[in-house]
C-alpha cells in the first residue's frame, strides 16, 4: 500500500493509466514523479498533478530521482522496461515493489539483479485479468472508478473529440504521439 507523502515513481505518466495514476497517488496524499520522454508534457504533467517531472530525453533518470527522493522510491509503476528498468531499480528504497505492467520499450529488459538483491526488491508482474477474472475484484474495481468519478476525485483528461466521420483524422492525431488524455470518437 501507498502512503501519505511517500513518493512513487509513474512511467508513461501521460498515458492514460499513468494520469489514472498521478490521480489516485494524489487521492491517497503520495507524491507522485511522473517520468516521461521528453519535457514537451511537462506543464501539463504538473498541471494533471505531478509533483515533480522527470523527462528521459533531458535528464539522467536514476540522478534525477534520487535528488527527488535521497531516502529511495518504495513504489514503482512501470510499462515500459527496456533500458529504464535499470536505473528505476538502482533508485529505488530497500524492500521496494516495481510494479511491471507492460513491455511498451521495443529494446531488450535487463534485469539488475545485484540491485534486486542488495535491496531485497519485489518485481510484480501485473495483467488486468487479475481484476476482470476476479468478479469480486471486478466489482470492487468497478465501485472505486465510479465513486472516484462521481467525487471528481478521478477525472477523465480528454486531449480531443472527433466525430466518427473524421475516425482516420483522429488516428493520424493519436500516431502522431503528441496527445495528452485520451482521444474520444462520438458515433
Amino acid at each position: 500500500h501507498l502512503c501519505r507523502d511517500e513518493p512513487v515513481v509513474i512511467t508513461a505518466a501521460s498515458s492514460s493509466v499513468g494520469l489514472a495514476a498521478i490521480q489516485i497517488a494524489n487521492g491517497i496524499g503520495a507524491v507522485p514523479i511522473a517520468v516521461t520522454r521528453t519535457s514537451t508534457k511537462k506543464a501539463a504533467l504538473l498541471d494533471a498533478g505531478a509533483a515533480h517531472v522527470v523527462a528521459l530525453a533531458e535528464d539522467d533518470l536514476e540522478a534525477r530521482l534520487r535528488a527527488i527522493a535521497p531516502q529511495g522510491v518504495r513504489v514503482v509503476l512501470d510499462p515500459v522496461g527496456g533500458p529504464i528498468f535499470p536505473p528505476l531499480a538502482a533508485a529505488m528504497a530497500h524492500g521496494g515493489i516495481l510494479i511491471e505492467y507492460g513491455g511498451l520499450s521495443p529494446e531488450p529488459t535487463p534485469f539488475p539483479l545485484f540491485e534486486v538483491l542488495a535491496k531485497t526488491l519485489t518485481l510484480r508482474g501485473y495483467l488486468v485479468h487479475e481484476i476482470t477474472g476476479d468478479p469480486g475484484r471486478l466489482e470492487t474495481a468497478k465501485r472505486f472508478i465510479l465513486d472516484g468519478l462521481a467525487s471528481g476525485a478521478l477525472r477523465p483528461i480528454i486531449a480531443r473529440t472527433f466525430p466518427f466521420e473524421a475516425i482516420a483524422e483522429a488516428h493520424r492525431f493519436l500516431e502522431a504521439g503528441e496527445q495528452f488524455g485520451k482521444i474520444v470518437v462520438t458515433v
